[in-house]
């Protein structure tokens, strides 16, 4: 699964069941638990996972907090979730745990079922998505070109994203600082030859080079949370947010300083040999 998606998951469930995130397991690729998903690809991991998790954990909670209205005798708008208990506001010694109150829902003797209540203390809910919902974004960089020698040099790099409403905020950063780096690799470095029969020429990193940490800049990312209406998180893609507009906003950057030079690039990598012949070309 990767990509933090099992920390993710376990927020949402932790924030309805009003527990800590550490008393949360995140089973995943269990088919004779959930038999229905395809995995984790093209951000939908928390918008279609995360939403489903949202609205069962929620499920679970308003199911215990019916359970514990019967038991403790008081309405369930009288009731809160705290600490992986159900208790009365204002005399928390009213309480009942989630525990007990699943043991109740399997049938513990000595406890009925409150009206329209099912047993077992669990839901299954799957959130369909009928429209998706886009994140968006603004990248800018400023290069500087050695025209002798073809070398870029990334002198700063600004990400502006749109994410919706941030689940966890350091594993966001994360994911656009690496889609960041894997699209300076895309824009500048990463080129797949091939020879005339067909058989590649770059099988080593010495071939195909990737950025490092002295190609890759100290980031500034700024994050705005406009919730998207589509889901109930209010979330949005984060993945490809960060490696999408890193070619664009380079090569744009490298084409504006080579304009005393007449250059203009419709072709990525950018390798130093590259641009040195668009600059002789240019001339």
């Amino acid at each position: 699964m990767g990509q933090g998606l099992g920390t993710a998951l376990a927020q949402i469930a932790a924030s309805q069941l009003c527990v800590d995130v550490s008393r949360v397991t995140v089973v995943a690729g269990d088919t004779a638990g959930v038999s229905l998903g395809l995995g984790g690809f093209a951000s939908r991991q928390t918008v279609t996972a995360g939403s489903s998790v949202w609205l069962a954990a929620k499920a679970v909670a308003d199911k215990a907090k019916k359970v514990a209205s019967h038991v403790l005798e008081a309405a369930e708008h009288d009731l809160e979730l705290v600490d992986g208990e159900v208790r009365v506001v204002g005399a928390p010694q009213l309480s009942v745990k989630l525990g007990d109150i699943a043991r109740i829902l399997q049938g513990a003797p000595g406890y009925g079922f409150p009206e329209g209540v099912d047993p077992g203390l669990e839901a299954n809910i799957n959130h369909r998505t009928d429209a998706l919902a886009y994140a968006n974004g603004c990248h800018s960089a400023e290069v500087e070109v050695d025209a002798e020698t073809g070398e870029v040099k990334i002198l700063r790099y600004i990400a502006m994203q749109d994410s919706g409403i941030l689940i966890n905020p350091m594993m966001v950063e994360g994911q656009i600082h690496g889609g960041v780096a894997h699209g300076i690799g895309n824009a500048l470095y990463e080129w797949m030859g091939y020879d005339d029969g067909a058989q590649p020429v770059t099988t080593t990193f010495a071939d195909y080079l990737l950025p490092t940490a002295t190609e890759v800049p100290m980031l500034t990312t700024l994050y705005k949370e406009t919730r998207s209406p589509l889901n109930p998180l209010g979330v949005k893609g984060v993945g490809e947010a960060g490696t999408i507009p890193a070619a664009a906003a380079l090569i744009s950057a490298v084409e504006d300083a080579l304009t005393p030079f007449n250059v203009r690039i419709g072709h990525f990598p950018l390798t130093p040999m590259k641009i040195v012949e668009m600059i002789k070309a240019g001339r």
